[in-house]
């Protein structure tokens, strides 16, 4: 999925640098969009501060393009005056976006009694500190933190990480196979309908390189595993701020 898309792009600004074309609206700029990568709807285009530079969503992916087409940016946009980052805001409320496109229906979730806050994590069943992560979730519970798993087998699709993500998911009780597959403990293999490759293709646009990768409820990324304390601290800043 990120080698597919980083190609569009590629052949999306391949398409742009030919003669230049007026695209001063964002119907010009949809067509254009269309005829450089068939088959993929942006979820929004907007224009940004910069005068003449687009902003264009693809699920948690954002990119920039000029007005008049010839142009195609990655990257962040910075406001020099006031040394704010303009695009990693937009980016976390993509993640947020995209994450509620997937609903909690299709993951694996572990409630407290009361939610005070929520984390999203893209684990591996067989990475050691995912297992860490998990082996201490009622702490994460007993903080008030819902954990929403979605799986990340880093090993890719039909590995053994992959099939034992497919079991926990097909399993009767999801929690409970959960726990056991993290404890190395082992499940009966199962097959059924199941999110597993999306939420890596999730994961893979949004940048993961490794597991756990949490995201907070307001599209933070925070790489690698997390202690409750530290979790519930930094969820806690993150939602007075």
């Amino acid at each position: 999925m990120k080698q597919f898309l980083s190609l569009a792009l590629v052949a999306f600004a391949v398409v742009l640098a030919g003669p230049t074309v007026a695209l001063a609206d964002e119907k010009a700029i949809r067509d254009a969009l269309q005829r450089a990568l068939p088959g993929m709807e942006p979820d929004s285009i907007q224009p940004t501060k910069l005068k003449g530079l687009y902003e264009v969503l693809y699920g948690p992916k954002l990119f920039y393009v000029s007005e008049d087409g010839a142009y195609l940016i990655q990257g962040s946009l910075v406001d020099v005056n006031s040394r704010q980052d303009l695009t990693e805001p937009r980016l976390a409320q993509a993640r947020v976006g995209a994450l509620n496109k997937v609903g909690t229906a299709n993951m694996i979730v572990f409630k407290p009694q009361k939610t005070k806050h929520i984390a999203y994590v893209f684990t591996d069943i067989d990475c050691g500190y995912c297992r860490k992560l998990h082996s201490e979730i009622k702490q994460y519970l007993d903080a008030g933190i819902e954990i929403r798993y979605l799986f990340y087998p880093r090993a890719g699709e039909g590995s053994d990480s992959y099939n034992k993500a497919v079991s926990v998911w097909c399993a009767d009780n999801r929690t409970q196979a959960l726990t056991q597959a993290k404890k190395g403990e082992a499940l009966p293999e199962k097959n059924c309908d199941n999110p597993v490759t999306k939420h890596m293709a999730l994961g893979t646009a949004m940048g993961a390189s490794g597991t756990p990768m949490i995201v907070t409820e307001k599209g933070s990324v925070l790489p690698g595993y997390v202690p409750a304390a530290q979790l519930l601290q930094l969820l806690g800043d993150e939602k007075k701020g």
